[in-house]
């Protein structure tokens, strides 16, 4: 077997054997992840979670995930809380303290101090038999099945345990608060997801931005407005103030003779593609590539008044990452 075979199959077997722990893992889990759930719903107060080394690797990212899906967490490293952290802790949190072993010293103080005062304490460990889980209020354990490595020495199979029991428990609770899209976004403004989870209303141009003429102006005036608004187009309303209809660059190629002796009504695509402002950008940008257009109106089909509220252009889009 040639270097490239020997490392694919390695690969394969690392992977192999942490599907197989993750199956185990599901079919392992009992009422005591469910007491866990309730005891941080009963919260008043944060999560804080803590561990060590790979455990507290792994604890960063929990804590993360679930400040990020509505429960609010942070991570307090276990020998910071020994030198003054621990007034992080207060007697409204829940604590998750994570330890393969159940037995990392570093813990000792958090751990006490959670006794001392009566915070509710949740213990991730393999061994029910460990420190750890003998002071913990409510137990999520993970199998022990060693490491991919083969000698137990390289956190591998119980830092991926780690990881999805806590994933676990923060989708748990996301969907026990019905944790919305929209409300997932407040979290992630930045970066793709959070251009994939923006609304029409986030992007859209209103007010004194919108390029809007009325349907009797010339169109010697209409070009003005399309030119100082700066989006190549322009909506159409009628006496009401509703759109009825929107001025492109196609439009006035296809009437440019005598093109200055019209008005915009002469000149309009009637009833144009528009969209309402809770949308998601998304499917603007879908609307937009089916349509090969580069604006739309955004009316609220809810006002039922068919007044434009807002424009979204393309360009829009394309800023923060989608398209």
């Amino acid at each position: 077997m040639n270097s490239a075979e020997t490392f694919l199959a390695t690969a394969r077997q690392v992977i192999t054997d942490e599907a197989k722990a993750l199956d185990a893992l599901a079919d392992a889990l009992d009422s005591r992840f469910a007491d866990a759930v309730e005891l941080v719903l009963k919260a008043k107060g944060r999560v804080i979670v803590s561990g060590i080394g790979k455990s507290g690797h792994i604890g960063h990212k929990i804590a993360a995930t679930l400040a990020s899906t509505g429960t609010p967490a942070f991570f307090v490293h276990p020998a910071e809380a020994s030198h003054g952290d621990l007034g992080m802790v207060s007697q409204d949190d829940v604590v998750l303290a994570i330890s393969n072993s159940g037995e990392a010293p570093e813990l000792a103080n958090l751990l006490a101090f959670t006794r001392r005062f009566g915070i509710p304490l949740i213990g991730l460990s393999s061994r029910m038999d460990s420190t750890l889980m003998k002071e913990a209020d409510v137990h999520l354990q993970i199998p022990a099945m060693g490491e991919a490595c083969g000698f137990g020495m390289v956190p591998s199979i119980s830092t991926t345990l780690t990881l999805a029991i806590g994933d676990a428990l923060a989708i748990a609770l996301m969907k026990h608060r019905d944790f919305r899209p929209e409300n997932f976004r407040a979290f992630h403004p930045g970066g793709k997801l959070g251009a994939r989870l923006s609304r029409v209303s986030d992007l859209m141009h209103g007010d004194d931005a919108l390029p809007l003429v009325r349907q009797d102006t010339p169109m010697s005036d209409a070009l003005i407005e399309i030119s100082q608004k700066g989006f190549g187009v322009s909506g159409v309303i009628n006496d009401d103030g509703a759109l009825i209809g929107i001025i492109t660059d196609g439009d006035l190629r296809r009437h440019m003779d005598g093109l200055l002796g019209k008005t915009a009504a002469d000149v309009m695509t009637a009833n144009p593609t528009t969209i309402a402002s809770d949308s998601m950008a998304e499917e603007a940008v879908a609307i937009m590539n089916e349509r090969k257009i580069t604006c739309l109106f955004v009316v609220d089909p809810e006002a039922k008044d068919g007044v434009a509220r807002g424009l979204l252009h393309i360009h829009d889009c394309l800023r923060v990452g989608l398209g």
